[in-house]
């Protein structure tokens, strides 16, 4: 593994940089799970609560209280499916789009106060490294399985 050190480098340099967003967001912010799903279904729309726990790596009862939380504030609504009744599809409300980009902006304003610390030549190497990020966070890389073989697999990373 000839980036190791790197890796480990730039995994920290991430968990650091993503503490300190979550450090920037306002008293009554919505949770780190409750951003997730309704980031989710701002990006991919109308999702039955096992593919947004599929998309997001998580077990559909690690999210049934939020899922119960968002609908109880107006944030989500839960519908019956179209194709089948019993499965139900949940779907972003005005609300929830209001409260995720509320969010989202008191994070941004740091950021840009932040990044008004640097020099434009730093903040190129940002946003190089933000569209890198990005490819990073949806790369289909090896994964090895049980016996040490690879087999392929995409990376979930839509935060």
């Amino acid at each position: 593994m000839e980036h190791l050190p790197e890796a480990a480098r730039v995994r920290h340099s991430v968990l650091r940089f993503n503490r300190r967003l979550r450090q920037e967001r306002g008293a009554g912010s919505l949770s780190p799970n409750q951003l997730t799903v309704l980031g989710h279904l701002r990006r991919r729309g109308p999702s039955t609560p096992g593919e947004v726990a599929d998309a997001e790596r998580q077990r559909p009862q690690s999210l049934t209280r939020v899922f119960a939380e968002l609908e109880a504030e107006g944030l989500i609504v839960r519908e019956p499916g179209t194709t089948d009744r019993r499965r139900s599809v949940l779907s972003l409300t005005e609300a929830g789009r209001r409260a995720l980009e509320r969010d989202m902006a008191e994070r941004d304003a740091w950021l840009a106060r932040a990044l008004e610390t640097l020099g434009a030549t730093e903040r190129g190497v940002l946003a190089l490294a933000a569209d890198v990020m990005e490819r990073l966070a949806d790369a289909e890389v090896p994964v090895p399985d049980e016996d040490g073989a690879e087999a392929s697999e995409t990376s979930a990373g839509d935060g």
